[in-house]
């Protein structure tokens, strides 16, 4: 397990940081919101990162990709964390794209795979159904009729699902809510009848949808895998899903800490710098520290992501910890921030309000603190 990003990682995480930077700054994000740009994200930035290859980063080079592994995409998320940057790589690529590689089949990969990894078209995966990430709980249900599938139901806090090309939807074809054997993956196109798309809004203003499905019939070819058994697939891509999460916060959390930072140095109160206050000196060091616990946590997320030798639930623990870990701290960071801010920072002439509305979305996308203190658990018990 590794600990550090190699020096292939450390070029890509330089270049991704210098790239952002000048293309995508936070103002870029805020401009996005105040204009309210429907898919929340520019098209053309998006274009430019697929040129630079990040869309095909984690994909066997059989099949396309990179094959640099989860590994190689910490440096990005961490990037985009910093610069508050706004892209469909987490939905289309790290989730859709990570189905289709586990599940799909070849001609499935053929005709979507190859599409994701060049821009051309996007996916966006739909498995909630409740206030709270709970995808064992899928109840929508997939009732086989001839020749294909009839779906019924609703999901909620779909990632960039506006303006997406099609939706893979977890469907329950066996079983009951909360059982994860009975779960199948459907590939539904955007256009397909009886499908309804509409805007959620989030207070990080970031691209959200719900979906309703009325009777939407779909052709057996659109199912991903075998009937009912599509948990395994959707339950690793998921955990590449948080842990490329938790890599975003890491870089948000660091980096709102080092404008908080700034702040202590040039605010003075008293004819000094409220940053010799030794009361904001404790605080300020211990943000540090964890801060740096929670790199450690989430390379170790990253690291087991590519690591063939540990099990399921091995890997489940340490995704867990470190998505639970890294959201914790990047809370206590914009807590801290909003605090030693003083009343400026609660109002939307700094960039303060920015990063705690979409460190608290993050935090909460793909499983809260309390969801992954429980999965750890279970994980742990498996594995003992």
């Amino acid at each position: 397990m590794s600990l550090v990003y190699s020096e292939e990682q450390r070029l890509l995480a330089d270049s991704a940081r210098e790239f952002l930077a000048a293309r995508s700054p936070v103002a870029a994000q805020r401009r996005l919101r105040d204009e309210g740009c429907a898919g929340a994200f520019d098209p053309q930035l998006w274009q430019q990162t697929v040129g630079l290859g990040w869309s095909a980063i984690p994909f066997p080079e059989a099949l396309g990709g990179l094959e640099f592994g989860c590994m190689g995409l910490g440096p990005i998320f961490e990037a985009m964390g910093t610069n508050l940057a706004a892209s469909p790589l987490l939905s289309s690529v790290v989730l859709g794209g990570s189905l289709l590689h586990l599940a799909g089949s070849p001609a499935q990969q053929d005709r979507w795979l190859t599409a994701l990894i060049s821009g051309e078209q996007r996916v966006a995966l739909a498995v909630d159904e409740k206030p709270r990430h709970a995808p064992a709980q899928t109840a929508l249900t997939a009732t086989p009729e001839a020749g294909g599938y009839r779906l019924d139901g609703e999901k909620f806090f779909v990632i960039d699902g506006l303006g997406a090309d099609a939706y893979l939807v977890a469907a329950r074809t066996s079983g009951r809510a909360g059982e994860e054997q009975g779960i199948s993956l459907f590939l539904v196109p955007a256009n397909t009848p009886g499908l309804q798309v509409s805007a959620l809004t989030l207070i990080d203003s970031r691209n959200c949808a719900r979906l309703r499905f009325s009777a939407v019939q779909l052709g057996s070819e659109t199912l991903l895998g075998a009937a009912g058994a599509a948990w395994p697939a959707l339950d690793e891509a998921l955990d590449r899903g948080r842990a490329c999460l938790a890599a975003e916060l890491l870089g948000a959390g660091e980096q709102l800490f080092a404008l908080t930072l700034d702040y202590l140095k040039t605010r003075v109160q008293f004819d000094v710098p409220i940053g010799s206050f030794q009361a904001l000196q404790h605080r300020a060091a211990r943000l540090h520290v964890e801060l740096q616990l929670a790199r450690s946590a989430v390379m170790a997320a990253l690291s087991a992501l590519d690591d063939s030798t540990l099990s399921a639930t091995e890997r489940g623990r340490r995704v867990s910890l470190g998505k639970w870990k890294a959201g914790e701290v990047a809370a206590l960071v914009s807590n801290e921030a909003v605090q030693m801010h003083g009343g400026i920072g609660v109002t939307d002439e700094l960039d303060v309000g920015l990063y705690l509305k979409r460190i608290r979305v993050a935090q909460a996308c793909l499983g809260d603190s309390d969801f992954q203190c429980a999965r750890y658990g279970a994980c742990a018990s498996l594995e003992n």
